[in-house]
């Protein structure tokens, strides 16, 4: 069996005791159903939560067996529902299907506290986003959106720091020192990935890029790895120039592999024309900044 059949299997054996467990804690009367009296093991059956699901019998037994078959993220948000699955439970249950995390219906699409939200607007002026582990960005402040608005103008899943500087024009990338700051970021992205080796949406993310950027792919096939530090960055705005900030990585307790970035200015000027943007919302970008976010 190779590694990567091997890890897929154990992934099935897990996502098999977790359905199972989950089935178990939920009261036939928790879902409108009667108690019975001849159930031989706590909680519901696999015949009731299908029929609640609105699936197959025999395809959700074979679900719950850990069997190879195939689960859309309709069917498991139908199963997620009926199994009253929290986000985190539901995050850990496409995981194991080896499917895209996806987020739930009604949330807020990025899984993380208020109180997260509330601190990213009281660091303005400061610059400062929250990233996971893929260099997805998923919050941040209005300083921040001042300097990166190629990359927040974007729908919600292509707000992909690393995908935007590697694949926009140069003349709309805000980062000047890339020789230095690229190889720094692909390192990181490195080390994340090998915890999620095998995963579709980490692997097929990686391949994508690597075919949309000669760059990457070759700053990929190092293997460097490297965490998350305070960074020297430099970036260029069309109005009012260079803008120099040390970065500072913190990780977040929820969700999983998320930190909070913090842009520091590294003197007056740069401080003083984050400031002046703030004030004036309307500053022109990069004059293919618009029709980069329409395409």
């Amino acid at each position: 069996m190779t590694t990567g059949t091997r890890s897929r299997h154990t992934r099935r054996e897990e996502l098999a005791a977790f359905l199972r467990s989950r089935r178990e804690r939920i009261r036939p009367e928790d879902v409108g159903l009667p108690p019975g009296l001849r159930r031989r093991t706590p909680g519901l059956r696999r015949e009731e939560v299908a029929q609640l699901a609105g699936v197959g019998v025999t395809w959700y037994t074979w679900l719950e067996q850990g069997r190879p078959i195939n689960a859309s993220v309709q069917v498991l948000d139908a199963i997620a529902r009926t199994l009253r699955l929290d986000a985190a439970e539901r995050e850990h249950l496409y995981r194991l299907a080896d499917l895209p995390e996806v987020a739930g219906p009604g949330d807020a699409g990025d899984g993380l506290d208020a109180e997260v939200h509330t601190i990213l607007g009281r660091l303005d002026p400061l610059p400062a986003c929250v990233y996971n582990g893929r260099y997805d960005l998923l919050a941040w402040n209005a300083a921040y959106g001042t300097i990166f608005a190629s990359v927040v103008g974007r729908p919600r899943l292509e707000r992909n720091v690393l995908w935007r500087v590697f694949t926009m024009p140069g003349c709309c990338c805000p980062l000047v020192n890339k020789e230095e700051e690229l190889p720094q970021m692909v390192a990181t992205l490195r080390a994340a990935f090998g915890r999620h080796v095998g995963e579709p949406a980490w692997t097929n993310f990686v391949t994508r890029l690597s075919a949309a950027s000669p760059d990457f792919a070759r700053m990929w096939a190092t293997h460097d790895v490297a965490r998350p530090g305070a960074r020297m960055k430099l970036f260029q705005h069309s109005s009012v120039g260079l803008i120099r900030l040390t970065s500072t990585s913190m990780a977040l307790a929820a969700p999983p592999e998320t930190r909070i970035v913090v842009y520091t200015p590294a003197d007056d000027e740069s401080r003083g024309r984050i400031e002046w943007l703030l004030a004036h919302p309307e500053a022109g970008h990069c004059p293919l900044h618009e029709e980069t976010v329409r395409g």
